[in-house]
């Protein structure tokens, strides 16, 4: 038997933690709290586009961007929505999924020895997309529990070899958000340089409390420098499309473009089709922020009940809990144990930190119908319950 000798681009990445945490609720029946999914159905109306989408015969390749319509609608929602004019034949490529457009963002630029700073905790494919490119991920943590980006440490790490860096708001894991005061400090730092910015903007619409996005798309100066990235799974509850999209200034996107026609080449036709129909409808994007703060709210009233102790989310679908008053056991183990023992899947946010820091804080997603989440509040009860290690408050 011949055996071929290989040395691994990412030595130390196994499976990650949304795999593993997966997998075991799977094996034991737990509600799934930890990949960010909703368990509720999408609009019928797009799936019917879809579908005479298909039955129209729409089923070849399109554009190597994307099909033009759904770049021209994408232009006039940015237009609308952040008053920039975006150039749908230079500036957006249609993609399969943000995590995708992000990969190829990173790849068509990063060069071997380039700096990327990335705010830990961070999602969980950045570190291994600028490894793989020969880059080095710069790590800077976002203060707890506020989870802020402290902009003297970014300051001191700024050097020639820093390439690129990379915003995710609103953030996952936390449910944080930058404000215009980040954006200028991000502006006195990359002023007359040549750093990229990679911004992350996949929740854009799952936004809370009365609070702005503040997208690079906004800011002409921060946008000449920029990839952004989207996701309609995230708009539109279809985590399982796998469709997004890139907008870039001509020069990057051109880039982008070399990576993408020979990976992806073309995404999903019929999707498209309908997307660029669906789109023009604005109130079914403008009202997730209200949709999913009801949601939000929801839950932490529910979770009331136990001595968690929510962490404010400003967005996304998630809520972040510390568990110090229930155990001192790691975040992996605490999340491991809910899952076995309770019925419930959540994620370690330990796991979206490279050395793995361990705050006794855990990651819920609440983006579920509200028997779901019920039904999860009261398993974790029942089973704190059963061990009489004062868990829940007022009963």
């Amino acid at each position: 038997m011949i055996t071929t000798s290989i040395k691994s681009k990412l030595p130390n990445t196994g499976q990650t933690i949304f795999t593993v945490m997966s997998v075991l609720a799977k094996k034991h029946k737990a509600i799934n709290l930890g990949q960010g999914f909703p368990d509720f159905d999408m609009n019928e109306d797009l799936i019917s586009l879809v579908h005479k989408a298909m039955k129209d015969g729409h089923n070849q390749y399109v554009h190597m961007n994307g099909l033009i319509e759904l770049r021209e609608t994408i232009a006039d929602k940015i237009f609308y929505l952040y008053q920039s004019k975006i150039n749908p034949n230079k500036e957006i490529c249609i993609t399969p999924g943000g995590t995708y457009a992000i990969y190829t963002a990173l790849t068509s630029l990063l060069k071997p020895g380039d700096e990327v700073i990335v705010f830990e905790p961070a999602y969980d494919s950045y570190i291994p997309n600028i490894k793989i490119n020969g880059a080095i991920p710069v790590l800077i943590p976002l203060t707890y529990p506020e989870y802020k980006i402290d902009w003297n440490l970014v300051k001191d790490k700024i050097n020639p070899q820093t390439r690129m860096i990379i915003l995710n708001s609103p953030h996952n894991p936390t449910g944080t958000v930058i404000d215009k005061n980040d954006i200028e400090e991000l502006r006195k730092i990359v002023f007359g340089t040549d750093i990229l910015i990679l911004s992350d903007e996949v929740y854009e619409h799952i936004i809370f409390d009365g609070i702005q996005h503040e997208s690079i798309l906004k800011y002409p100066d921060l946008f000449a420098r920029s990839f952004i990235a989207f996701s309609f799974g995230k708009v539109y509850n279809c985590t399982g499309w796998k469709i997004g999209y890139c907008i870039a200034p001509p020069t990057l996107m051109k880039e982008f473009l070399k990576v993408h026609q020979y990976n992806c080449f073309s995404c999903n036709s019929p999707l498209q089709y309908a997307l660029a129909q669906y789109l023009q409808n604005k109130n079914e994007y403008l009202q997730l922020g209200n949709s999913f703060q009801k949601k939000r709210d929801y839950f932490n009233v529910i979770m009331a009940q136990t001595k968690f102790k929510a962490i404010p989310s400003h967005g996304s679908y998630f809520q972040l809990y510390n568990y110090s008053e229930v155990s001192n056991e790691s975040e992996i183990e605490f999340a491991k144990r809910l899952t076995r023992n309770a019925g419930v899947t959540s994620i370690p946010v330990s796991a979206f930190y490279k050395e793995g820091k361990d705050n006794k804080v855990l990651r819920f997603c609440f983006a579920k119908k509200e028997s779901t989440l019920n039904e999860a509040v009261n398993r974790l009860i029942n089973y704190f319950s059963l061990g009489k290690n004062n868990f829940i408050k007022n009963i």
